[in-house]
């Protein structure tokens, strides 16, 4: 029996052809794609089986999957059960023991070759992998059996991705990001903690849909999602260049909602798309709700300066300064402009004094 497409299933779960064809087109602009590519991916959809995927956890806390499955838009939450065909991962499985590990087996077997890996947290690599056992066995060793015969790997998170909080200084466990250790492979990463829920259904639905990886930048993350600095498109940018910053939490330059770096905002070196996408279903994201960004989506961002210690090398206004001595050249350029006007309104005054002299002598 031949696995169903994702509009098969749609179908049978009582989805009309109008809001399948919506689901399209959101899509297709979530991907920063033409209106023109709505009727592809509808293609795909409708021809292209689900894809098999093994969804792996590895040293994580699950934010990955619980962010995945909040997925808001109506129908991108049913990716994980009906574009995907998710034959494994234990977070949402109802099978267990040796009948889910016999699943992989299976998998690797029927689909040799076409299957996505999903890997979400990553392996410990000390004591030969003893610090995160997956049924039985070392992760690491699963990871590396599982990934010999996927097509391509996700990287889900900052974990896989980077190696996250259990990465950090010291590192006793020896925590490695997942292309460390798989290197003959591709690999996507979906970096954040976790990644935005739309984020990481959008990327599987270029996959189906063009049957290849989309295009990533230099660190192999998806450049549709990860090729603008969260700071280039924040709402608070303005207060940022004209030098008005929040200095203390609630203060009233923060009830004001004016720029966040001085609070330790990683916005300006952070690339993700939370100023543009958002979180939960586009309504808010951590600068909107007051805090600013830590930089999740970045490589060692745990050892980068912690919460809120602020990166001093960001650059104003084209000149060698930073964000301390904006406000600072700001209140210079203001104060300029107000002795400006006072000696032209001074001059100005001399002038029509003259004048009406001269009149008043003649």
């Amino acid at each position: 029996m031949s696995i169903e497409t994702f509009y098969e299933v749609m179908r049978r779960q009582g989805i009309s052809r109008r809001s399948f064809l919506k689901y399209c087109s959101l899509t297709a602009a979530s991907l920063g794609l033409a209106p023109t590519m709505a009727p592809k991916i509808a293609e795909a959809m409708e021809t292209k089986p689900r894809t098999p995927v093994i969804w792996l956890h590895g040293l994580e806390c699950t934010c990955c999957s619980e962010s995945f499955i909040r997925s808001a838009h109506p129908l991108a939450k049913d990716v994980v059960l009906s574009m995907l065909s998710l034959d494994y991962d234990d977070t949402l499985m109802a099978a267990a023991g040796h009948q889910a590990e016999e699943i992989i087996a299976e998998i690797r077997r029927k689909y040799k070759g076409n299957f996505i890996l999903a890997v979400e947290g990553n392996p410990p690599l000390n004591e030969d992998g003893m610090f995160c056992i997956h049924g039985g066995r070392p992760f690491v060793e699963v990871l590396k059996e599982t990934a010999a015969d996927a097509k391509a790997i996700i990287s889900w998170g900052a974990c896989a991705s980077w190696g996250c909080v259990q990465a950090a200084k010291p590192n006793p466990t020896r925590a490695t990001p997942v292309h460390k250790v798989i290197t003959d492979k591709p690999i996507i990463k979906v970096p954040g903690c976790p990644p935005i829920a739309e984020v990481m259904t959008a990327v599987v639905t270029y996959m189906l849909t063009f049957d290849r990886i989309p295009e990533l930048d230099r660190q192999g993350r998806p450049k549709m999602f990860y090729g603008q600095r969260i700071h280039d498109k924040c709402y608070r940018r303005p207060n940022f260049d004209a030098g008005q910053f929040v200095e203390e939490w609630d203060d009233e330059a923060a009830r004001k909602g004016y720029c966040l770096y001085k609070m330790g905002c990683k916005g300006p070196t952070t690339y993700n798309a939370c100023s543009t996408t958002r979180w939960n279903g586009g309504v808010s994201f951590p600068i909107q709700s007051g805090h600013g960004c830590i930089g999740c989506s970045e490589d060692g961002f745990w050892d980068k300066g912690g919460f809120y210690n602020r990166v001093t090398d960001i650059k104003q206004f084209g000149v060698e300064s930073n964000a301390d001595k904006v406000g600072g050249t700001v209140a210079a350029v203001a104060g300029a402009a107000v002795v400006a006007h006072a000696a032209v309104s001074a001059l100005s005054k001399a002038r029509s004094g003259k004048e009406e002299q001269n009149k008043g002598g003649k």
